[in-house]
């Protein structure tokens, strides 16, 4: 049977030991990301623009990912889900922007509501350390 080492990834969120989760879990060369909104005390950063809010979204992937030792090279897999589909074109945009050549399996989904009204999208990622293109 194999074994992996697991590492638990805080964000620091109040929300994290109330809900039992973490911002991701490493569990040997696999690091799982949980779905990343770009959530604030003060609102949603970005506002009503969702393509700003998932720039938000890959900064707080980005150091979730470079704490776990991968990087966005080294993402497999990443799920989009949306409250208005009609914002996909401008996420798939941000999202093409940092995966155009890495290109992880992905799936985008409309979604009834996000845990507070103005969060338009949230993703979330999974990454293999080391399976980056070289």
């Amino acid at each position: 049977m194999t074994s992996y080492p697991r590492t638990l990834i805080s964000s620091g969120s109040a929300f994290e030991p109330v809900v039992g989760y973490s911002r991701a879990v490493k569990a040997g060369d696999f690091v799982f990301i949980a779905g990343t909104t770009s959530g604030a005390p003060g609102g949603a950063i970005g506002g009503t623009d969702a393509a700003e809010q998932t720039r938000e979204i890959f900064r707080r992937v980005a150091a979730a990912l470079t704490e776990a030792g991968a990087t966005f090279g080294d993402v497999v897999r990443t799920r989009i889900y949306l409250t208005n589909m009609g914002d996909f074109d401008a996420v798939g945009k941000v999202h093409g922007e940092i995966f155009g050549e890495i290109r992880p399996a992905t799936t985008a989904v409309e979604v009834g509501a996000l845990a507070a009204p103005d969060m338009l999208v949230e993703i979330d990622v999974d990454a293999i350390i080391g399976s980056a293109t070289r």
